[in-house]
């Protein structure tokens, strides 16, 4: 299963414990369509709005045990199993639905704390719903899965600003902008320059302090599950090596992981160790 559209997601993968695999697509193919319905093709606004509205109300059907309309009936029929075999929480689905509603109308964000709120609706729930998949739900722990979902949102933003500048995005607060004398005109022109490169630096510092700030959780989690963790997590810190090591032009190129990065990722996940108290 490609994983390209929605990178940030975890799906299915070969260290995917199995007995979850299924659980875990049907989540995917959730997040996937909605996404798609929010950001995809040329629909109007209003249009995009409505589609997520009537998406919204297949996701109460099926948790009331009622069924879906026809349009989504076979995503709906799976999705519904998987929450029924595994107690799956409703409100983690509909915070994705949150998220991509707020995408469609594409809002500024004045600051860090304004963007964290999103990611709290767009990657946070995520986490939150895998971890559930693995029957861990300690407050500790869910705090560790946020701050990995929460850089990895971030990390996907950087990545893609010369994706995202030229279709009218910009997820760049405002107060980091202003610090480095830029404006949302230069992000959106995709406009290299110092001030951009130092921008860029210091968003993926951020981002970078975040995924700090969570990464002992994959050490806490057995087996596989620990495992395609450490990945995910080594995975979001390539992206910001190879920012880096293009000088933070983000803006002119998109870093993308390759298969000549595999093994590093292997070796730095086998050699992660738990930070101090």
């Amino acid at each position: 299963m490609s994983v390209d559209h929605y990178e940030n997601f975890p799906v299915a993968s070969v260290l995917c414990p199995p007995r979850i695999r299924p659980a875990v697509a049907a989540i995917y193919h959730f997040a996937r369509t909605a996404d798609d319905l929010a950001d995809e093709g040329h629909a109007s606004p209003e249009a995009r709005l409505a589609d997520l509205a009537a998406y919204r109300a297949d996701l109460r059907a099926v948790f009331q045990g009622r069924p879906p309309s026809d349009r989504w009936a076979e995503l709906f029929a799976v999705l519904g199993k998987q929450a029924k075999a595994f107690k799956l929480p409703e409100a983690p689905l509909h915070a994705l639905l949150d998220a991509f509603e707020q995408d469609v109308h594409n809002p500024p964000y004045p600051d860090r704390e304004s963007l964290l709120a999103y990611c709290a609706r767009s990657a946070n729930p995520v986490g939150r719903l895998l971890l559930h998949l693995y029957g861990v739900n300690d407050a500790g722990s869910l705090r560790r899965a946020d701050n990995i979902c929460s850089a990895l949102q971030l990390i996907n933003f950087w990545q893609d600003l010369s994706v995202d500048g030229p279709r009218g995005r910009l997820y760049t607060p405002n107060t980091d902008l202003q610090a480095h004398g830029l404006d949302a005109t230069d992000i959106r022109r995709c406009i290299d320059s110092p001030q951009a490169r130092m921008l860029i630096r210091d968003l993926c510092s951020w981002a970078g302090t975040l995924m700090q700030h969570g990464a002992d959780l994959p050490l806490q989690l057995p087996g596989r599950a620990g495992w395609e963790l450490r990945l995910v997590v080594q995975g979001g810190l390539r992206i910001l090596e190879k920012i880096g090591r293009m000088n933070h032009a983000a803006l002119l190129q998109r870093p993308k992981l390759q298969a000549a990065d595999l093994p590093v990722l292997l070796w730095r996940a086998a050699r992660m160790k738990a930070t101090a108290p």
